[in-house]
């Protein structure tokens, strides 16, 4: 047993605990193939909760992608975004000076492709900003890109209830409430399948499962 796997365990258990997080899964999911958990973003806990509510063989394969700039403020989040989330961090537009400059937008969609490798999975939030917990955000075209480059991995969708009051934005410590995170089934790129038509198809999928939380 390893000191990551030991970090894991632990951080995944004070996060249960904290949020009070349960998982709902419409259908079975393989520890086999690699697969891109995309959800909507209302909280900085968002990531840490999608991971912990993963299956402990697939949680230990996944990695968060997160901003920089949050991630690497102080030495604790430094530690837990490289030594237990293995987090895949970039630089979020407008944070280098250029705000969302085609140069930062593909630098940012290189990493994430390459991050996927041969073996792991991503958790992102397509959506590209915090939403306020009610409506789902159109999507940017990173999720499509990534699926046109691997078209051998899965996305599946993630919608993560009410932890927008939990740790509502610009607060430090959390609110001891409920939070679930809801997977849908896999889905990919359709033959012919055009980007506004997948970015469509994948916000809807995560709307249906909002609405089958309500």
């Amino acid at each position: 047993m390893n000191l990551r796997y030991i970090l894991v365990m632990t951080l995944t258990g004070i996060v249960r605990l904290v949020c009070g997080a349960s998982s709902r899964w419409l259908a079975p999911l393989s520890a086999a193939g690699q697969h891109i958990y995309f959800a909507n973003h209302t909280s900085n806990l968002d990531a840490v909760v999608l991971w912990s509510a993963l299956p402990p063989d697939i949680r230990l394969q996944t990695r968060p992608v997160a901003a920089r700039d949050y991630w690497e403020k102080n030495r604790i989040r430094r530690f837990l975004a490289t030594k237990v989330f293995d987090a895949v961090l970039i630089q979020r537009a407008g944070h280098s000076g250029e705000a969302g400059s085609a140069r930062e937008v593909l630098s940012t969609f290189n990493s994430m492709v390459e991050a996927i490798g041969t073996d792991a999975s991503l958790i992102i939030f397509p959506e590209g900003m915090r939403g306020d917990g009610e409506d789902v955000l159109p999507f940017k075209a990173g999720i499509y890109h990534i699926a046109r480059r691997r078209p051998d991995v899965k996305f599946v969708p993630a919608y993560i209830d009410n932890l927008g009051r939990i740790l509502p934005k610009h607060e430090i410590m959390p609110i001891p409430l409920l939070t679930t995170v809801s997977f849908g089934l896999p889905m990919q790129l359709n033959e012919g399948e055009t980007k506004q038509e997948f970015l469509d198809r994948a916000r809807e999928a995560l709307i249906a499962l909002r609405d089958q939380t309500c």
